[in-house]
């Protein structure tokens, strides 16, 4: 257990992040690749996942994710790209061109058992309910701060959203160092900390071949040469739910500690994400968050955000 102050700017509140700690702006001649790829893009198809950055000359590109790669290692641990020309893209060249920038930064990885590596986030109308296999970010329902595949061996290292289009309201996206909050827990309430570096439950969203356990275990905390996270709420309720027994009385007061410090004010940073932005988190790192959305009647404006999984080692399946 890290018993001790974690410092660093990977440790940070909302008073401390300057727009320039997180924010990549991309350049003329940036944009200006991007349009010259989306032209290739269209004169040679190709299935999205087939596309490499080696295939392509784009050095001012690789220079803006190069400062979104430095940012992830050694800054905040967020970044947003501002932002690809979607007005002059389809679909298809918007998640194309969004592939290839996040390769830049590290390989995607499958988000699915069944090999899905360009995953679509947005409100198909059903309930994220304990062993359905319905993950939250197929509802509008607000999804507290968690990292990504918390119920996998290998959760990915970085999670990309790609903005196409926002809700009528809501769906703020909001950060939070994982960093901080181990800190405060540190300082206020040093007791609850070792319950948190031992197993929990987790659902894991029936992601699992015949005959394996529907629920897997994994601490919340642990030292990896640095303090990682895996954490989600709603998956560890819906562990101990499938498992047919209550969290323990030290869990529950673990998990309170932490979900009250995510509560407080100038914890977290809250941005609106806006069409053609891309966002990049240290999933291990940092917890991302959403607010409950209110969407658009026309299917045509529903909000919906394109998601990448980045991982540098093991294998590119699901199971990592």
């Amino acid at each position: 257990m890290i018993d001790h102050q974690i410092a660093g700017p990977s440790a940070w509140r909302s008073g401390d992040i300057r727009a320039g700690d997180y924010r990549v702006v991309l350049s003329a001649a940036c944009l200006d690749e991007i349009r010259r790829l989306a032209d290739e893009i269209r004169a040679r198809p190709l299935p999205t996942i087939l596309r490499t950055p080696a295939e392509h000359d784009l050095p001012n590109c690789r220079a803006a994710m190069a400062q979104v790669s430095h940012i992830l290692k050694e800054g905040v641990r967020f970044a947003v790209v501002d932002r690809l020309p979607l007005g002059e893209l389809s679909t298809d060249e918007a998640t194309a061109i969004y592939w290839l920038l996040a390769s830049m930064v590290t390989r995607p990885v499958a988000q699915k058992l069944d090999g899905t590596m360009i995953y679509d986030v947005h409100d198909t109308g059903r309930q994220a309910l304990p062993g359905s296999g319905i993950r939250p970010d197929k509802t509008n329902i607000e999804i507290r701060f968690h990292i990504d595949n918390a119920y996998n061996t290998t959760p990915p290292e970085i999670v990309g959203l790609l903005c196409l289009r926002t809700a009528k309201s809501g769906g703020v996206s909001r950060v939070l160092s994982f960093h901080t909050v181990h800190n405060e827990l540190l300082a206020r309430c040093p007791e609850h900390l070792p319950r948190l570096y031992r197993p929990f439950w987790f659902d894991r969203q029936r992601e699992f071949f015949a005959g394996e356990p529907e629920i897997f275990s994994a601490p919340v905390f642990e030292d990896d040469g640095e303090l990682r996270a895996r954490f989600s709420h709603h998956q560890i309720n819906g562990g101990y739910a499938l498992k047919g027994e209550p969290v323990d009385n030290d869990g529950a007061a673990g998990l309170g500690a932490m979900l009250e410090i995510f509560e407080e004010p100038g914890i977290a940073i809250d941005f609106d994400f806006a069409p053609g932005e891309i966002q990049f988190v240290d999933n291990r790192v940092l917890g991302h968050s959403r607010t409950e959305f209110e969407d658009y009647p026309e299917p045509e404006r529903r909000r919906h955000l394109i998601r990448l999984w980045l991982r540098d080692h093991g294998g590119r399946a699901y199971p990592g």
